[in-house]
């Protein structure tokens, strides 16, 4: 299994940035697809996820209204587009999967890193 997160980079505040996570190895559509992130010297957090069945989304408050998660079945990707971004968003980002609801994800991409300067 594989998961491939890409498009980050170096953005200015008030930018938009689109990540994408492609999929391999797995029956994409029975995972659910979350987004993780990790700023420096802080601890990994739960930024969205998006369910396998109606395709229900779920964020953390700090991006409410703001990063958007999408998934295409066909193409086993998982994207989320960040819009108004802020400095704070600073971060790697991971995809995770997870096929069954637990505290676990299964499987991991490597992450991709999304600076956004003042």
């Amino acid at each position: 299994v594989q998961l491939q997160a890409f498009g980050g980079g170096l953005v200015q505040a008030g930018g938009s940035l689109r990540l994408s996570c492609a999929a391999s190895g797995l029956t994409f559509s029975i995972y659910r697809m979350g987004w993780f992130r990790q700023a420096p010297g802080k601890e990994r957090e739960f930024v969205a996820v998006i369910l396998r069945s109606n395709g229900s989304t779920y964020y953390t408050g700090s991006v409410k209204g703001r990063f958007t998660v999408s998934r295409d079945n066909a193409k086993n990707t998982v994207y989320l587009q960040m819009n108004s971004l802020k400095p704070e968003d600073t971060a790697v980002y991971y995809c995770a999967a997870q096929k069954r609801v637990g505290p676990d994800y299964d499987y991991w991409g490597q992450g991709t890193l999304v600076t956004v300067s003042s």
